[in-house]
């Protein structure tokens, strides 16, 4: 365990930050500043397509303007990629990956209901495909993602628990069960993209001795699947947090690809820092 409890807030570089991730990004500040800790910035930007540079400069311009600092250099997950193949072969020599070829068109036509982001839930349909089918697909170059055998998973593991603490850090800290299954067989590793977002922040928060992890309630259900790989992988499980939404006029979450308005857009009107801190409770 570190000497000093570890934070981290961890944007995609895929749009500007707005008042959401303004607030995400000082609840995590705050919490270690309660906990005498310290809070670290890591890019998450395993989607190259839609990560730009500038938007990564404007996460740093954004962030100090509401004047908070972190430690050097910020880990960038698009230079950790090595990384994540290897814990996903870790995966694969347990029996726990196996190959997918299935479109989204047909998985959605073969769903068994929803996980909890309202995806279709993936049936299973290519769980069982023999090893020359396999071989012949791959051969043929048809489109391949890798997922979770979450049956076999969770032969491994029993019950699976987290440590939850909130809505502060001093609060009494009580024991969660995680429900993995609700998730079914979670995509972890592709072949453009040799890794998920469940991989790479397991991975990186255990190579980074985060200790407390401090998320909007939107990402709650997401740690079902995080400590099971904690528990596959051998990574230690931190402490989490989750914390309120921001919600627009229409009572719906603030979000990039809504359009609600950035931190540079109030910036440019007018706002100050303290404006911003002052509204949302900081």
């Amino acid at each position: 365990m570190p000497s000093q409890p570890i934070l981290r807030f961890a944007p995609s570089p895929n749009g500007m930050l707005h008042l959401g991730h303004a607030y995400s990004a000082l609840f995590t500040w705050q919490a270690a500043a309660q906990l005498d800790g310290s809070a670290l910035l890591r890019i998450e930007d395993i989607d190259l397509a839609r990560s730009k540079p500038e938007f990564t400069q404007a996460i740093f311009d954004d962030l100090h303007w509401l004047g908070l600092d972190w430690p050097e250099p910020v880990w960038r997950q698009s230079e950790r990629f090595a990384a994540y193949v290897e814990a996903a072969d870790k995966l694969r020599a347990m029996g726990l990956l196996y190959p997918c070829f299935c479109s989204r068109t047909e998985i959605a036509a073969h769903a068994t209901g929803a996980d909890p982001d309202g995806a279709p839930l993936y049936a299973g349909t290519c769980r069982h495909l023999s090893d020359a089918d396999i071989s012949t697909r791959l051969e043929h170059g048809d489109p391949v993602q890798y997922r979770l055998d979450l049956q076999r998973a969770l032969a491994l593991t029993g019950p699976l628990t987290f440590t939850l603490v909130g809505p502060t850090m001093r609060d009494r800290p009580q024991i969660c069960y995680a429900k993995p299954e609700r998730w079914g067989d979670v995509v972890l590793h592709r072949k453009d993209t040799p890794t998920s977002y469940h991989l790479s922040v397991v991975v990186d928060d255990a190579a980074q001795g985060v200790t407390h992890v401090t998320r909007g309630r939107d990402m709650e259900a997401a740690t079902d699947i995080h400590v099971l790989l904690q528990f596959l992988l051998g990574l230690p499980s931190p402490i989490y947090a989750f914390h309120r939404l921001l919600l627009g006029d229409d009572g719906k979450k603030l979000s990039k690809s809504r359009g609600s308005p950035s931190l540079r857009d109030l910036r440019e009107a007018g706002r100050t820092p303290e404006d911003i801190r002052h509204q949302l409770g900081f």
